[in-house]
C-alpha cells in the first residue's frame, strides 16, 4: 500500500510498504543532487526509511508568468551544472513510476546520450512491452529506437553534441510545485542526461506558462532555432513507460512519437 500523509511538525511524509529495496533512498539521494547547485528550489528531505520519505511541506501558490520565466532560467543553469556520464545516477539502484508502481532502470554511466537513451532506457522497456504488441507496432517503435541510436540526437537540432546535463527526469507538471520561493522540484529521477528531457516532459502533458518557461530557459541557455522539433525524442521513454505501467490506453500517442522521430531523423541527415 501506498500513500502520501503529513506528518510531524507539519512535514509531508510518502509510505509504501514493501518498497523496492532502495527506492526511497534514490528519491533523497536525487533531490540532494538537485539542490546542490542551488540553481532552482527542491523540496527538501527531512529524513528516510526503506518504506517512508520525510519531506518538509510546501505551500502551493499559483502559476504566474513572472515565475515561469524566472524557472527557466534556474532550469537552464541547473543543466549547465553538468553529471559525470549519460546515465549516471546519484544513487544505485534508480527508479522511474509513480509510488505504487516503480520499475529499476540502468544507472550504467554511457559517453553519448544515443548510446544511453537507446540501450540504458529505450530497448529494455520496448521489450518488457513487446509481448502486447502488434509486429507492425513493435517495428514502429524499434524503427525510432534505431534512429536514436545512429546519433543523429546527441546535439540538439543536429548541432554539436551535448554533454551531460544534470536533469530531473520525470519533470511532468505534477513534480513541479509553484511556492512562493519559486517552480521547486518534487519527485525526480535525477540522473545524467539531455537537457532537453526535462523540456520535452513539461511539454508533454501541458504545463502552465511552458512558453515564458522556454523563453526564460533560452535567456540563460540559447538553443538552436528548431529545437523544440527534437522533442519528441525525449519524452519517448516516458511514453513507453506509460504504456508498460498504464496500457495500450498510451499506444496512439507512443506510436505517433516514434513516427515522428523516424521523420525528424531523416530530415537531420538530408
Amino acid at each position: 500500500m501506498a500513500h502520501y500523509s503529513e506528518g510531524m511538525s507539519s512535514d509531508f511524509v510518502k509510505q509504501r510498504q514493501a518498497a523496492p529495496e532502495g527506492f526511497f533512498a534514490a528519491e533523497a539521494a536525487g533531490l540532494q543532487w538537485l539542490a546542490d547547485p542551488d540553481a532552482v528550489p527542491v523540496v527538501e528531505v527531512v529524513d528516510h526509511g526503506e518504506d517512508f520519505l520525510r519531506l518538509r511541506r510546501l505551500d502551493e501558490t499559483g502559476p504566474d508568468a513572472a515565475a515561469a520565466v524566472d524557472f527557466g532560467r534556474r532550469l537552464a543553469r541547473l543543466h549547465d551544472a553538468g553529471a559525470s556520464g549519460f546515465g549516471w545516477s546519484p544513487a544505485a539502484p534508480a527508479f522511474f513510476g509513480p509510488l505504487d508502481a516503480p520499475f529499476e532502470v540502468s544507472t550504467e554511466s554511457e559517453t553519448s546520450f544515443s548510446e544511453f537513451w537507446t540501450a540504458g532506457r529505450l530497448s529494455p522497456l520496448l521489450s518488457a512491452v513487446e509481448g502486447d504488441l502488434s509486429t507492425e507496432e513493435t517495428a514502429t517503435i524499434a524503427s525510432a529506437v534505431e534512429a536514436i541510436a545512429d546519433g543523429a540526437f546527441d546535439g540538439i537540432s543536429g548541432e554539436g553534441v551535448e554533454t551531460p546535463a544534470r536533469v530531473h527526469g520525470d519533470l511532468w507538471a505534477g513534480n513541479l510545485m509553484w511556492t512562493s520561493d519559486g517552480c521547486t522540484l518534487i519527485d525526480p529521477a535525477a540522473h545524467g542526461g539531455h537537457r532537453l528531457e526535462d523540456l520535452a516532459l513539461l511539454a508533454l502533458f501541458g504545463t502552465p506558462f511552458l512558453d515564458e518557461i522556454f523563453s526564460g530557459y533560452e535567456q540563460t541557455h540559447p538553443m538552436p532555432e528548431d529545437w523544440r522539433h527534437d522533442l519528441p525524442v525525449h519524452s519517448f521513454f516516458a511514453l513507453l513507460a506509460h504504456v508498460r505501467i498504464f496500457g495500450r490506453g498510451f499506444l496512439g500517442q507512443t506510436l505517433n512519437a516514434a513516427g515522428a522521430i523516424t521523420a525528424r531523423a531523416d530530415a537531420l541527415r538530408r
